[in-house]
């Protein structure tokens, strides 16, 4: 890979700075030679070599160090479940084994599992352990916290390889959301409803995937209720949201309907990505011409400009990995706002009459 003058990366160590890129390309030459990625490693390793130089904080050190050994610890064993969908359970981790929302979510954990859904939870007690009871070892990740507390794993998951330690909160909860192809939200406490706010903060701008958000709760709970009335009463009504806002949570009271809800999501909607200016939509089946036609008088609201474009699976123009080859590609410039309007467009095209 050439030096190139203008990167300021390489530039800052002024004089040593060509010849300091040159050393890190010969390395990666050699322990990556072909990776599409050498471009990205480069600047790893030149921002830290700045971070040396600059040399202002050993703390500052630390936590890079800490931070990057835990990312890279969790993707390496991640990327064996990588081909698997998985769900993130949150709920409250002081539930008791008795209690009717333990057995609502073990039960939770077993339909997951029934649909070859792995279940990831922080790995404590509560509806966490209930989860993981249910969904079974083989169809459970953990993700457990170090606290100056003791912080034991949940029976199902002690010693276990699918148990990923974490020092701080905020790689783990990037791993909740960054792995999870849904989110189940059980009553708990001030940790459950941060998670499900920032959740729903990270969907509604377009920082994380748009995935299915349940509130699940037990048939008559009022836990959710009083939240989502919240919502409507003040942040709906007062503008501080989107009316639209409100269709990326769905309220359940049965866990084999959060499962159903989730299966319908994925029901021809496969996945989603950014390529430049366009918003590709993977597909599973093709739309039939009724419901492109439908498309452009519906939801023209989500187009900058353009409109909806579909490309079957042969010879498609839009560049995707091999792995998607065999799926119909959607793209449009979304505007990229209203990802409640963008969720009502995923169920609008996974109407089985909407195929082709």
């Amino acid at each position: 890979m050439p030096y190139h003058p203008d990167d300021h990366l390489a530039e800052h160590f002024i004089a040593q700075g060509q010849e300091i890129a040159q050393q890190v390309d010969a390395q990666l030459q050699q322990v990556a030679p072909g990776s599409p990625n050498r471009a990205l490693y480069r600047d790893m390793v030149l921002t830290i070599l700045r971070m040396a130089q600059d040399d202002h904080n050993r703390w500052n050190a630390k936590i890079t160090l800490q931070t990057l050994r835990e990312l890279e610890h969790a993707f390496r064993v991640l990327e064996r479940f990588r081909p698997r969908r998985k769900v993130t359970v949150f709920g409250s981790a002081r539930i008791a084994a008795d209690h009717a929302l333990y057995e609502q979510a073990r039960e939770l954990g077993r339909a997951l599992a029934a649909a070859d859904l792995m279940v990831i939870t922080g790995a404590g007690g509560g509806i966490m352990a209930a989860a993981h009871e249910g969904a079974g070892p083989a169809h459970s990740l953990g993700f457990n916290i170090a606290l100056p507390f003791e912080q034991r794993a949940n029976a199902t998951l002690a010693g276990s390889e699918q148990l990923l330690p974490f020092h701080f909160f905020f790689i783990r909860k990037l791993f909740f959301v960054k792995e999870a192809d849904a989110l189940v939200l059980c009553p708990g406490g001030f940790g459950t409803l941060d998670e499900a706010l920032e959740v729903l903060t990270l969907v509604q701008t377009g920082k994380s995937p748009l995935v299915p958000v349940l509130l699940l709760d037990e048939p008559g709970g009022t836990y959710w209720e009083g939240l989502e009335g919240f919502m409507r009463d003040e942040l709906e009504a007062k503008r501080y949201i989107l009316p639209t806002d409100m269709k990326l949570i769905r309220r359940v009271s049965d866990p084999h309907a959060a499962v159903e809800e989730i299966e319908r999501f994925y029901a021809n909607y496969h996945s989603s990505r950014w390529l430049g200016r366009l918003f590709v939509m993977r597909l599973r089946h093709p739309l039939n011409a009724t419901a492109l036609a439908a498309l452009a008088d519906d939801f023209s609201d989500l187009l900058i400009d353009g409109a909806f474009e579909q490309h079957d699976r042969a010879g498609s123009p839009i560049p995707d990995g091999p792995e998607f080859s065999h799926l119909t590609k959607m793209a449009f410039h979304f505007a990229g706002r209203a990802y409640g309007r963008l969720r009502e467009l995923i169920d609008f095209v996974n109407h089985p009459e909407h195929w082709a």
